[in-house]
């Protein structure tokens, strides 16, 4: 069956960009002139994936405010004649079928994709996380389902990552799977040790997910952090011989925009503010000119 499904999880806090996020969704936060699961719908609405359900939480109306339309302000606009902005508004709200529930209890990624088994149905779709941009000029998703498409089960987007880094991610085993970059998943580890891991190749937010998940993470007890782990279920599936079983990995060596983390936010929003049809050539000569300012600045004498 074709992928037309995504599904992407935002019923977190936002901790740590608090206060900001004390009464805006951190998935709001804007990336130069958009918030940042706009980026993450039109990644989807790119790819074919055109039917989009968003899990959210309680404080997380703005997500559904921002996906609809807003006919006050687009009348406002259009008696100014401002045809462009007006067409920025609207954007949002024509990029597809945005679906939104909410997820009741925070208990983990598995259970958040366990809640979208009723919209999902017996259908093959992609769970992408709203921490993870991927660059438009890069095309991980068409790719991943590609190879859904090709192999069957679920597929999931790997990257290297240095050693020291491992940590902080899932990882893979893997064995060739007749492609440079298209690997066999033969087991997975939810944020080992260094020592402990098995490669470093971490899974970073983009899944292509086989329906049979839905089976496998209704009986996937809570795992690390007494959360249910999807890379549990995905490890479930990667041994098994069922239908809809067996896992795959693509990795990704594009570009990736890490917004999840404060430091990381900000270098996503210099590295796409830089490549912004209206502000990249202004905003790149600034920065080019405030470089050499605080090199001099920072210079002995």
């Amino acid at each position: 069956m074709s992928v037309t499904k995504a599904v992407i999880p935002a019923a977190g806090l936002g901790t740590r960009f608090l206060p900001a996020t004390k009464a805006t969704p951190k998935e709001m936060l804007p990336v130069v002139d958009k918030p940042a699961i706009q980026y993450v719908v039109e990644e989807s609405v790119r790819a074919g994936l055109d039917d989009v359900l968003i899990i959210t939480g309680r404080n997380k109306v703005a997500l559904e405010d921002h996906f609809d339309r807003n006919w006050e302000l687009e009348a406002a606009l259009e008696a100014k004649g401002d045809q462009h902005r007006l067409a920025r508004v609207r954007e949002s709200a024509d990029l597809g079928k945005v679906h939104f529930v909410r997820q009741g209890q925070p208990l983990g990624l598995g259970h958040a994709v366990l809640v979208a088994k009723e919209h999902v149905g017996n259908h093959p779709f992609a769970v992408l996380l709203g921490d993870d941009l991927i660059d438009s000029r890069d095309h991980l998703l068409e790719e991943m389902v590609r190879v859904r498409e090709e192999k069957g089960g679920s597929v999931i987007a790997l990257m290297e990552v240095p050693e020291e880094s491992v940590h902080l991610y899932g990882c893979a085993a893997v064995q060739p799977a007749g492609g440079d970059d298209v690997v066999r998943i033969t087991g997975l580890v939810e944020k080992p040790d260094a020592a402990d891991a098995p490669s470093n190749l971490a899974i970073i937010g983009r899944y292509i997910l086989d329906p049979s998940v839905f089976e496998v993470l209704e009986h996937t007890k809570p795992g690390r952090g007494g959360e249910i782990q999807l890379t549990d279920a995905l490890q479930e599936l990667a041994v098994s011989d069922a239908p809809g079983g067996g896992v795959h990995g693509v990795v990704f060596r594009g570009r990736r925009y890490d917004t999840g983390d404060r430091l990381d936010y900000l270098k996503a929003v210099v590295k796409l503010g830089l490549v912004h049809p209206e502000l990249g050539h202004d905003f790149g000569e600034w920065l080019d000119e405030f470089a050499r300012e605080r090199m001099q600045a920072l210079s002995p004498r």
